[in-house]
């Protein structure tokens, strides 16, 4: 099928390369020339794992020969033209929802401007797609828009559920598939198309979800907000082991073996960041006021509270562990980007305590295999440095703030040959404590004694 992809920031970029892969001829389109050329030339603007092979591969396949199976190869190009979505029969809007500067409400400035502009070039008989994700009711108000100007082209809400740093399988190989779909569109029809598109990974036992669009709008909300919570809840335990003298880890371990509860996102430490949970929860907030069911989602202050008071408390201990204060200390901060597999350093908990160590007097270094150049970009007082040693060598403090293998495959005796003093701060609960400590070191993290 030939398919548009308006958008090609992180979700965009890598949904026009996965479809591509699966077989469709697909144009991306966007307004940043920089960014445009860059995946034209099979260089993502930002780090994703497999992502730039993807592209390679797809450029090296060559513009939509036959494969040797019968089948079709796909074809993938960008460009800034609006344009050139002519002619595709779907349309998937992919671009970015920020939070609002000083409130808590999603920006919707993209989106609207995305689907009038792509209005423009639309068919009879075309769907258009969005994939961003958006405020309840958004979906209804755009289609009833687009219906004004084009009462033959449909409106579906696919959305999206990538993981930073598992975007590639998330999209080619998805849990699950919503579409969201108008209750008086032919649904059969329409989701008929978004069937073909998705042919391989529902052949492949991807679950498939038709809804109406608020449903849809939710999903991804609603999915961010619970997982948020979960996480918050472990570290609301962590604020209570802390006083008790419990150790949250072992506490986690117990817990997680209720099958009603799982193990996974119990992982006590420093909380989330990201371009995503944080400004979701603080968008869905904001939207239940706007519909007068603020009180159903009061419970989400506290969970982004819990959340941030993580960071202010990692703060306090690092300074415990530095006799009491920064000042005269070199702080070896290792992460940067708000989780591994990343360079994404936006509402990144790991700058954000190193910053306020910083201005608390501390001689701060970070490093970071992938996310520097970012977090320089956004925290330029900072001092970064890539070889991961250098940044070691005569720290007072060290502490491990996002879980790279890199770093949590560091060796205790080796590392405390090139610190001033063996303190570690383990800010993901993901070292041995018992193995740190026998090289002398002193271990100390949130939730454990």
């Amino acid at each position: 099928m030939k398919i548009s992809v308006i958008g090609c920031g992180y979700l965009g970029a890598v949904h026009a390369a996965c479809m591509a892969s699966l077989g469709h001829d697909v144009v991306g389109v966007d307004v940043d020339e920089g960014k445009i050329a860059a995946l034209q030339s099979a260089a993502a603007p930002f780090y994703e794992p497999g992502l730039n092979e993807l592209l390679a591969d797809i450029q090296a396949r060559g513009s939509g020969e036959s494969a040797t199976d019968g089948g079709h190869t796909g074809s993938l190009r960008f460009t800034t033209d609006l344009a050139q979505i002519a002619g595709a029969r779907a349309h998937f809007v992919c671009v970015g929802t920020p939070q609002r500067r000083g409130e808590n409400a999603a920006d919707l400035r993209y989106v609207d401007a995305a689907f009038s502009s792509a209005a423009e070039h639309l068919a009879p008989g075309d769907l258009i797609i969005g994939k961003s994700t958006v405020p309840v009711g958004t979906a209804r108000r755009l289609a009833e828009d687009l219906h004004r100007a084009h009462p033959d082209v449909r409106l579906v809400w696919n959305p999206e559920f990538l993981r930073e740093g598992h975007a590639v399988t998330d999209t080619l190989h998805p849990d699950r598939l919503v579409y969201g779909i108008a209750d008086d569109a032919d649904r059969d029809a329409t989701a008929a198309v978004l069937d073909e598109i998705y042919a391989a990974p529902l052949a492949n036992g991807s679950a498939r979800l038709i809804t109406d669009y608020p449903t849809a709008e939710l999903v991804k909300t609603a999915a961010n907000s619970f997982l948020a919570t979960k996480i918050s809840f472990i570290n609301a335990m962590a604020e209570l082991c802390e006083a008790s003298g419990a150790d949250v880890t072992e506490l986690a371990d117990a817990i997680g073996l209720d099958d009603r509860i799982g193990r996974k996102f119990l992982n006590a430490g420093l909380g989330f960041g990201g371009g995503c949970l944080p400004k979701d929860i603080r968008a869905f907030m904001a939207r239940a006021g706007e519909l007068g069911a603020d009180q159903a989602l009061t419970f989400l202050r506290e969970v982004d509270s819990i959340n941030m008071r993580r960071r202010i408390r990692m703060v306090e201990l690092a300074r415990e562990v530095c006799d009491g204060s920064f000042l005269n200390k070199k702080i070896a901060v290792l992460g940067a980007a708000f989780k591994p597999e990343s360079d994404d350093v936006r509402d990144s908990p790991a700058l954000n305590v190193a910053a306020q160590i910083q201005l608390q007097g501390g001689n701060v270094v970070v490093t970071d295999p992938k996310a520097l150049a970012n977090a320089e970009h956004r925290f330029p007082d900072l001092t970064y440095e890539p070889d991961v040693d250098a940044a070691l060598a005569g720290a007072d403090a060290v502490l491990l703030l996002t879980e790279w293998k890199q770093f949590t495959g560091l060796d205790p005796e080796a590392t405390g040959a090139l610190v001033r003093a063996r303190r570690i701060l383990d800010g993901r609960n993901v070292l041995v404590p018992a193995t740190w400590r026998a090289a002398g070191w002193t271990y100390r993290a949130l939730g454990r004694p």
